[in-house]
């Protein structure tokens, strides 16, 4: 099978090169890009994240980064967001008091933990629906490497629901938050599947191989 060629975006905020090379294990061509043109026609775009998400989105703005996402899907290619990069698909983030319009892409709103200890560190185990793809193959007890304040605490379904419900996959250190959504081509992971060992290089693959 030809390699997959994956756009992984540049837009200031992000661990470019640990994705890049757990991509690149995968079989996948991987290129590091703002390019808007790169990122729209590439057979997958990641989108990473590292920081606050006011100043991620600040980021992703400056590079067209929300026309690339939106772009992207509205003709079904897929989007895969990681930490940071999945909370800015959502409506808002609201962090030290300062709210932050997202993408957009989902409802819902990114906010502090309800957790005694913080940032929540370390590795976990995630509770994934039957039919995932990026979790198909692996244990229930598979754990994933977390480190992050703030998250998706509840699913805000539109009204009206008007498309099939996504695929939620959760997990709960203190609180209990989003993990993981699936949403036909938007997927997206809470944690860093390019820190999690063989099972984040498991969930690589699977969406590489999806696309």
């Amino acid at each position: 099978m030809t390699a997959r060629k994956v756009a992984l975006l540049d837009y200031g905020s992000g661990n470019l090169h640990s994705a890049q090379r757990a991509l690149a294990r995968t079989g996948a061509h991987v290129e590091v890009t703002s390019d808007f043109d790169a990122a729209v026609n590439a057979d997958g775009l990641l989108v990473p994240g590292v920081g606050a998400f006011a100043a991620c989105m600040e980021g992703l703005k400056a590079v067209g980064g929300d026309r690339i996402i939106g772009r992207r899907l509205a003709g079904g290619r897929p989007v895969l967001g990681i930490c940071v990069g999945m909370q800015i698909l959502f409506d808002r983030g609201v962090e030290h008091g300062v709210e932050a319009d997202g993408c957009g892409e989902w409802p819902g709103t990114v906010e502090r933990l309800q957790t005694d200890v913080l940032p929540v560190m370390g590795w976990n185990t995630v509770e994934t629906p039957a039919d995932s793809t990026l979790f198909a193959g692996m244990d229930a007890d598979t754990r994933f490497y977390f480190v992050h304040s703030y998250g998706v605490r509840r699913w805000e379904l539109p009204e009206p629901e008007r498309l099939a419900p996504p695929k939620l996959t959760w997990t709960e250190h203190g609180d209990r938050y989003l993990a993981a959504v699936e949403n036909g081509a938007l997927s997206a992971t809470q944690f860093h599947p390019e820190k999690s060992g063989d099972a984040g290089a498991q969930l690589l693959e699977n969406w590489v191989r999806s696309l």
